[in-house]
């Protein structure tokens, strides 16, 4: 039964993930061809599996460059491929920041860029400013990732240390007409905020972003903070010939899981597409709601599934292992311990969660007692941040691989009968 369970879950999973499918998603989203050329730029998990997608649906030459975390490439006739590392820049990124900005200078108003833009691209195109290295943007990664703090302000930070983010590379297609396919992971799905916006004019003024700073109590390294405050105010921005479009996002990968629950004749919860927090917060809200749809049958009766997504934040305080959603999933097991009405996955839709190689976990009401029986304490886990080695231990992990997409984390709690 248990397994049957988890098939069910792991169908919402693939199905909010081939409603962000390259193929499905670009084929409605393509702009006229221009009288000169097409130039492809893209950064992040799903780049390189967008531009071989527009390769065969594109009538048309092409050229171009587009960078990916290292083992997510997928082969190209004319656009070149990159690869390099996430979530902390490195060497490779640089290369390819670099290549990315060659692609789009001396473009004239004949011709089009295509920016083909996912989640992960902040980390993977590093262009330090005048007086800043690489050193500084990877230690100002590593202080941000660990610092608790939202994508949003994360990504308002980055922009202020990169030459190429907050619509700089944009400016360096001249007049050339931009057209923007974005694959959004962030919460409310603003364009700027998919890998910082390296096509999307705009970012937060040096003024703002040191007050998010300190409003936030973030420590940032020392070269990064001097910059910081020696910084002026920006030019206007250019607007230029942009059109920017969503093409697959969170809010599209939910309805498409509510969808297949719906003809399992499961009646689909879906709670909100931009759930942002601590991840070990975040889960008790969840478990407080399933606990009362299993008791109260509120909104609905069983058969029931609850379902979210957004991106939730871990504070590191210790080197374990695990991302945000073997955090939230072991967080939720705890407050549920022993209860047999919920199964529940939560998983990044990329297929990583964080850094290891897991997309997520599973959970139900066994799995604490089964973590205990293995010899560990589960409640430490969680507190040390090493979530994945509880998960390993009871063989809970949910392994995909690279799934060529990125619309951030997708949560499915299952409730299948009454609480007791």
């Amino acid at each position: 039964m248990a397994e049957n369970h988890r098939a069910f879950l792991s169908g919402l999973f693939d199905a909010a993930v081939a409603a962000a499918d390259p193929l499905n998603a670009l084929g409605s989203n393509l702009p006229g061809a221009p009288r000169g050329r097409t130039v492809v730029v893209g950064a992040g998990k799903g780049a390189a599996q967008l531009a071989q997608a527009l390769e065969g649906l594109w009538d048309g030459p092409l050229e171009g460059v587009v960078v990916t975390r290292y083992g997510y490439g997928a082969p190209c006739r004319s656009i070149r491929v990159m690869e390099a590392a996430h979530p902390v820049p490195d060497a490779a990124g640089l290369a390819a920041a670099a290549a990315l900005k060659a692609a789009v200078s001396g473009l004239g108003p004949d011709d089009l860029v295509i920016a083909l833009i996912c989640g992960g691209g902040s980390a993977l195109l590093p262009d330090p400013p005048p007086g800043l290295t690489l050193a500084d943007l990877q230690a100002l990664n590593t202080a941000l990732l660990s610092s608790g703090a939202p994508i949003s302000v994360m990504n308002a930070v980055r922009k202020r240390f990169s030459g190429i983010n907050g619509g700089r590379l944009a400016a360096l297609a001249g007049e050339a007409r931009i057209c923007n396919l974005i694959v959004s992971d962030v919460p409310g799905d603003a364009p700027g905020e998919v890998a910082s916006g390296p096509t999307v004019p705009g970012r937060a003024s040096a003024a703002d972003v040191r007050a998010l700073i300190e409003a936030r109590g973030l420590s940032l390294p020392q070269a990064c903070a001097d910059h910081l405050r020696e910084q002026g105010e920006d030019p206007a921005a250019p607007t230029g010939n942009i059109e920017t479009r969503i093409i697959a996002s969170a809010a599209l990968s939910l309805e498409a899981a509510a969808r297949k629950a719906r003809e399992a004749g499961v009646t689909p919860w879906v709670l909100s597409d931009r759930i942002e927090g601590e991840a070990q917060e975040v889960a008790l809200v969840h478990a407080a709601l399933a606990r009362q749809a299993a008791s109260a049958g509120t909104p609905y009766p069983a058969p029931l599934v609850l379902l979210s997504g957004g991106e939730t934040t871990v504070t590191l305080r210790h080197r374990g292992k695990g991302g945000r959603n073997s955090a939230f999933q072991l967080s939720l097991a705890l407050a549920l311990e022993g209860e047999p009405w919920f199964h529940a996955l939560a998983a990044d839709t990329d297929g990583i969660d964080g850094s290891e190689d897991n997309a997520g976990a599973w959970v139900d009401g066994s799995s604490v007692p089964r973590m205990r029986a293995a010899g560990l304490d589960p409640l430490g886990q969680l507190q040390r941040n090493d979530s994945y080695v509880a998960f390993r231990a009871v063989n809970d992990l949910f392994m995909t691989g690279p799934t060529g997409t990125n619309v951030n984390d997708f949560r499915a709690i299952l409730i299948t009968g009454a609480a007791r």
